[in-house]
């Protein structure tokens, strides 16, 4: 019997390198590029809500496997029907294959051929994760696209240590497909029909990106992330990378670049022929009163602002630019009240939302590089 489809890219348009396209899934269509906005704990700090989320124009919500893992346990979100069930969420949820923070966080972690052994950043317990594993967490937590476990390699590397860990997340990637059809196949699985994106590596080397990315391209999957990259190099590199390995995955896969990044940073990456993207900066800095305008960032701690009765950005129309002033948001920040924070955050995953929707439509209507040079431009621009 064939296994139920699970989801299809579409390419709608092109303008260059810039693609515009549409990822149907089991949860709902994804419209790309994308900004999927991130919930670690299957919450984004700054006390925001799932329905607030829908409010800023959000499609994608990110969660973290090894993070649900050890709190609250991904078998108590599958009793509870799951992680969008669980947040209150009826749109697409990626979750991260925690690759990433058993290699960042761990501090004490042993890498073997069948997986990394680690100790809990909150408890210390000792913990195994392999790809059977993250995959197992994964189908609990019945998100739509899950992603497979790999090794993020330490920037600098070796050229030695970068391709035994390449060739080493290729062995993982097999097992994450394999083990992910089997749970796809089981009469009680919460998501028959969970996606699985296969992910790229090779640091700054771009003849190891490249030969990864043909080789997981045969693979088949529904997806191909870039990852490895925001790690340290200049964003010079990481636009070399992307110019060079790009290519070398499927056209009609969308695209993801993992943890990337700036406004800046997702406007080059577009016109690389990006889909997908997501970053902590808009709510972390949004955390500390950092919020993001067409003119660039401003400050809300700054003295500046203090009699300052304009929204954060003119013809914003996020819910804290509606309704409220620069002066108001900065008062609520120097007497560390949340709402403070959470009208900042707000701003920022609505503006990065809203840019994408901007993207979108400049890709559509075949004037990218003019938008792209615009929004670069201003940018620059002294900060008011």
């Amino acid at each position: 019997m064939e296994m139920e489809k699970k989801g299809t890219y579409t390419l709608l348009h092109t303008d260059g390198r810039a693609r515009r396209g549409r990822l149907e899934t089991v949860h709902g269509a994804i419209e790309t590029p994308v900004f999927m906005n991130v919930g670690t704990a299957a919450a984004i700090k700054g006390a925001v809500a799932t329905t607030d989320l829908k409010e800023i124009g959000t499609q994608v919500e990110l969660s973290n496997t090894y993070h649900l893992h050890v709190r609250p346990g991904d078998h108590i979100v599958r009793q509870l029907g799951g992680v969008r069930k669980f947040m209150n969420w009826d749109r697409p949820v990626l979750t991260d294959s925690g690759g990433f923070q058993v290699f960042s966080l761990a501090g004490l972690r042993k890498i073997k051929e069948e997986g990394v052994y680690f100790q809990s950043h909150i408890d210390g317990r000792k913990i195994f994760m392999g790809p059977e594993e993250s995959m197992q967490i994964q189908s609990n937590l019945a998100s739509t696209i899950a992603m497979a476990f790999d090794e993020c390699p330490p920037h600098p590397a070796t050229r030695e240590y970068m391709q035994n860990s390449v060739d080493r997340t290729t062995r993982w990637l097999e097992r994450c497909k394999a083990e992910l059809d089997r749970l796809n196949s089981l009469p009680d699985t919460l998501n028959p029909r969970q996606m699985l994106f296969g992910i790229n590596q090779g640091g700054t080397f771009a003849d190891i990106r490249i030969a990864h990315a043909e080789t997981i391209s045969r693979m088949e999957l529904d997806g191909y992330a870039i990852g490895g990259l925001a790690v340290g190099e200049s964003h010079e590199e990481m636009y070399r990378i992307l110019d060079e390995t790009v290519p070398h995955l499927p056209a009609d896969k969308p695209i993801y670049l993992m943890g990337v990044g700036t406004p800046a940073n997702i406007l080059e990456a577009v016109d690389r022929g990006v889909d997908f993207f997501d970053c902590v900066y808009p709510s972390r800095n949004g955390r500390h009163g950092h919020v993001y305008t067409d003119k660039g960032k401003l400050n809300l701690f700054n003295l500046q602002y203090e009699l300052d009765e304009r929204p954060i950005e003119e013809g914003c129309r996020c819910p804290a630019c509606r309704y409220y002033s620069r002066a108001y948001i900065r008062h609520l920040l120097k007497a560390k009240e949340m709402l403070g924070m959470r009208l900042c955050v707000l701003h920022n995953l609505y503006y990065y939302n809203h840019m994408m929707e901007e993207i979108r439509e400049a890709i559509e209507q075949d004037r990218y590089g003019e938008y792209k040079k615009e929004k670069l431009a201003g940018f620059t621009e002294t900060t008011r």
